[in-house]
C-alpha cells in the first residue's frame, strides 16, 4: 500500500464547510504538519469555520482565489508546498442554472491555474482533487450496485459538467507531466457550519423558526449522507494512503429520501410534518438519485463511524447553539435560492483578532497573511470593484474618497437611474462586485422641493432605485441602498425620551412630507429583492463643517432651531462601516444610524464648547417652525442595536460626534 507523510500542505477552499473540517483536523492531528489555507471568502465561506485551528502554531490563513497564478505560485515556493488539497469550488446546483459561468470560471479554471503552478514549480508530491458524486449523473432507481470508480461521467447539470471538466484536466496533467494526482468523488455531507443554501441546514433553521420545509417535487429524490467528521477521516485516509492516479469514491449505502429527511427534521423538532412539508416546483433537472461503491475506500482501512441518527441530532444541535454564524441567510432559506456569488464572505469575528482592524489585516497574532504589492515582483489586487452612483452628491463622493484611502477600486455610473439601458452599459463596462445607490432626490435646498415636484421625485427616488435594483439582481450584484430614516415619528409605542427606537421591521409611520413618502414606498418594495442591502440613514453629520448639506452647519446657520431629540447619521464612522458591511454581503434593512440621540441644544452646545465659545442661538416650538416650512419634519429614534451587533466597536452619538466631528475641529484659543 502507498503511504505518504506530507510537510507542508495547501488546502484550498478551507473556510467552506468540508474543507474546514479537514483542516482542522489534520491541524489538530499532525502538529509536525505545516498547514497552508487558501480561501477567497465567497458568500458560503466562514473564518469563524476555522477558529479551532488559529492558535496552532502550524496553521496559516491566507486570503486570495485560486485563480491568481501569481498568489498560487507565489504560495508554492514560498511555503514550500508539496501535497495539495484542492477543495475550493462552487458547489451549489440551485445556483449552477442561474450563473453557470462563475461555475466555470471558478471549478474549471481555478483548477487549470493550480495545476499550472504544481507543474511549473516541480514540487508537488500529492494533488488531491475534490470532485464530487453528481460527476456520474442518475443512477438507475432500481441499481442495486453503486457507481464505481471506473464508470462513465455523465453530468447533468452544470455544476457537476464543471466538475467533470475539471476531473478531466486533473487527469490530462497526471498522465502529460506526471503529476501525482488522485481524484476523490463524495457523496453528500452533512453537519456544524454548513452554509445553510444546502438541504439540512436549510430544513433545520426553517425549522428552527417554525416556518415550512420547501421540497422540490415530490421528494422521492434520494441522496446518501455522510456526517462531516467521518468524511474528514475518510480524506486523512487517502492523503496518507491513496495511490497516485487513483480514484476514490467516499460514500455510503444508506440512503434517504429527501421527504424521510425533512420527516426526520420534523420529529425530532416534535413539528406536524403535514402541516409543515410543502412541495414546490422542481429544479430544472433534479437527479432522482446517485449511489456509489465506496468498498475501494474501505479497503485502505476507512469506514464511516456516524450513525444517521447520531449525525443529525449532533447538526441540530451545533445550530440551535449557533443561530447567528452566518448572519442574514433569509436568501439561503428561499425554495429555490440565487445566492450571490461574488468575494466577501464572513470574515469578520476571528474572535482574538484587533478589533478595529480592516477584514484583509495581516496580524501575527491571527497569522492572517495576505500579501501586498510590497512583496518583490507580487502584485496584488483588490478582490472588489464598487460601482457608485451618486457622483455629485455628498455620501456619493465620500464614498468615492474613502475607495481611493482604502485601496479599493471603484468607478461612478454614467447612466441615469430611471434609464436601463444606460444602467446595463455602466455594469457591462465597469464589472462591478457591488453596486453603492447614493443617488436620489432630497430636494434643493430641502426636502420641501419635492412637494411641487412630485413626478421629478417618483422617477429618481421610485422608478429610478427599483430599476437599478432589478438590473443589479439580474446580473447577481448586491445593491448597497442609501434610504432614510426619516420614515418614522414618535408614537404612543415609541414616545420621545424613552428609548424604545423603530427598528428595521417597524412599518412607517410617517408621511408629512412627500419625500418621505416616496422613500418609504420605495423600501417596501424592495424588500422583494434578495441582492439589496438597505441603509436608513438620519440627518447626516460629518466632520466636513463647511459643507452646507451638514446638519450641524446647517442649524448652526439657523435663526432659531426646533430643539428635539433625534437619532442621527455620523459619517465619519459609518460610512466606512457600509464599505464594510458590502464586503460582508450583508443584506435585508438596517438603521445605520449611531446609538442614541441627541438634541438640538445638545449638537449646539457642543458647537459652542468646541468651535465658537461666542455662539448664540434662540429655540423656537414646532407650531412656530411649522409656519415657515412647507412640509412638516420627521422627529424618531432609530433602533441601532442590529447594527451595533454587526460592529460591537461603533460609539454612541454623542461619543462619536465628539471624536469625529468636534474634536477634529477643535478651535484653540491663541
Amino acid at each position: 500500500m502507498a503511504t505518504h507523510t506530507p510537510k507542508n500542505i495547501l488546502i484550498t477552499g478551507a473556510a467552506g464547510f468540508i474543507a474546514s473540517h479537514v483542516a482542522n483536523r489534520l491541524v489538530r492531528n499532525y502538529p509536525g504538519y505545516k498547514i497552508v489555507v487558501l480561501d477567497k471568502l465567497d458568500y458560503c465561506s466562514n473564518l469563524k469555520n476555522l477558529l479551532p485551528s488559529k492558535p496552532s502554531p502550524n496553521f496559516k490563513f491566507v486570503k486570495g482565489d485560486i485563480g491568481s497564478a501569481d498568489l498560487v505560485n507565489y504560495l508554492l515556493i514560498t511555503e514550500s508546498i508539496d501535497t495539495i488539497m484542492h477543495f475550493a469550488a462552487q458547489t451549489h446546483v440551485d445556483n449552477s442554472f442561474g450563473n453557470s459561468f462563475e461555475f466555470t470560471k471558478n471549478n474549471i479554471y481555478g483548477t487549470h491555474v493550480l495545476l499550472e503552478a504544481c507543474k511549473v514549480t516541480g514540487q508537488i508530491r500529492r494533488f488531491i482533487h475534490v470532485s464530487t458524486d453528481e460527476v456520474y449523473g442518475e443512477t438507475d432507481e432500481d441499481a442495486v450496485v453503486g457507481n464505481h470508480e471506473a464508470s462513465q461521467l455523465l453530468p447533468t447539470n452544470p455544476y457537476s459538467a464543471t466538475k467533470a471538466g475539471a476531473e478531466m484536466l486533473v487527469m490530462a496533467y497526471g498522465r502529460s507531466y506526471g503529476l501525482p494526482v488522485i481524484t476523490t468523488r463524495g457523496n453528500n455531507v452533512y453537519g456544524p457550519n454548513q452554509f445553510p443554501e444546502k438541504l439540512i441546514p436549510k430544513f433545520i433553521l426553517l425549522a428552527m423558526r417554525g416556518q415550512s420545509l420547501p421540497i422540490h417535487g415530490d421528494g422521492s429524490n434520494v441522496r446518501s449522507y455522510l456526517y462531516c467528521e467521518d468524511v474528514a477521516e475518510a480524506f486523512e485516509v487517502i492523503l496518507h494512503k491513496g495511490e497516485v492516479g487513483h480514484v476514490y469514491n467516499i460514500g455510503t449505502k444508506k440512503e434517504r429520501r429527501v421527504i424521510d429527511v425533512a420527516k426526520d427534521i420534523c420529529r425530532l423538532f416534535s413539528m406536524d410534518a403535514d402541516a409543515s412539508i410543502k412541495f414546490v416546483e422542481n429544479r430544472p433537472f433534479n437527479d432522482q438519485r446517485y449511489f456509489l461503491d465506496d468498498e475501494k475506500l474501505k479497503n485502505l482501512g476507512w469506514s464511516e463511524r456516524t450513525t444517521w441518527e447520531e449525525g443529525l441530532k449532533k447538526t441540530i444541535e451545533w445550530y440551535t447553539k449557533n443561530p447567528d454564524w452566518w448572519g442574514d441567510v433569509s436568501g439561503a432559506l428561499l425554495p429555490h435560492p440565487r445566492m450571490l456569488m461574488m468575494p466577501g464572505g464572513v470574515e469578520r469575528h476571528f474572535e482574538g483578532s484587533e478589533e478595529g482592524k480592516p477584514a484583509a489585516y495581516a496580524s501575527s497574532n491571527t497569522k492572517m497573511v495576505v500579501p501586498t504589492s510590497r512583496n518583490p515582483g507580487f502584485p496584488l489586487q483588490s478582490s472588489f470593484k464598487f460601482l457608485i452612483y451618486g457622483r455629485t452628491g455628498w455620501i456619493g463622493g465620500l464614498l468615492g474618497q474613502l475607495c481611493d484611502k482604502q485601496g479599493i477600486p471603484y468607478a461612478y455610473g454614467k447612466g441615469r437611474l430611471e434609464d436601463r439601458a444606460s444602467l446595463l452599459a455602466d455594469i457591462q463596462n465597469i464589472k462591478p462586485t457591488h453596486v453603492f445607490n447614493a443617488a436620489g432626490v432630497t430636494g434643493r435646498p430641502n426636502v420641501d422641493w419635492c412637494e411641487s415636484h412630485k413626478t421629478e421625485t417618483i422617477r429618481a427616488n421610485v422608478a429610478g432605485t427599483l430599476t437599478l435594483a432589478d438590473v443589479c439582481r439580474e446580473h447577481g450584484l448586491l445593491m448597497m441602498n442609501f434610504a432614510t430614516g426619516c420614515i418614522f415619528e414618535y408614537d404612543a409605542k415609541h414616545p420621545e425620551g424613552s428609548g424604545i427606537g423603530f427598528k428595521e421591521e417597524d412599518k412607517p409611520n410617517f408621511i408629512g412630507s412627500f419625500y418621505s413618502k416616496t422613500k418609504a414606498m420605495v423600501e417596501e418594495l424592495l424588500k422583494e429583492y434578495d441582492n439589496v442591502c438597505t441603509l436608513r440613514v438620519r440627518m447626516p453629520i460629518s466632520s466636513d463643517l463647511n459643507n452646507p448639506r451638514n446638519f450641524i452647519t446647517k442649524i448652526s446657520r439657523y435663526n432659531k432651531v426646533v430643539n428635539i431629540p433625534n437619532s442621527m447619521t455620523i459619517l465619519d464612522e459609518l460610512l466606512p462601516i457600509s464599505i464594510e458591511m458590502a464586503k460582508r454581503n450583508l443584506r435585508g434593512i438596517w438603521n445605520l444610524t449611531n446609538p442614541g440621540v441627541v438634541s438640538h441644544n445638545e449638537i449646539l452646545e457642543m458647537y459652542k464648547k468646541y468651535i465658537d465659545p461666542e455662539f448664540k442661538w434662540a429655540n423656537f416650538t414646532l407650531e412656530e417652525q411649522a409656519k415657515v416650512i412647507v412640509a412638516p419634519r420627521s422627529n424618531n429614534e432609530m433602533d441601532a442595536s442590529k447594527l451595533k451587533n454587526e460592529f460591537p466597536e461603533m460609539l454612541g452619538i454623542k461619543e462619536s460626534l465628539i471624536k469625529y466631528v468636534f474634536e477634529p475641529n477643535k478651535k484653540t484659543s491663541a
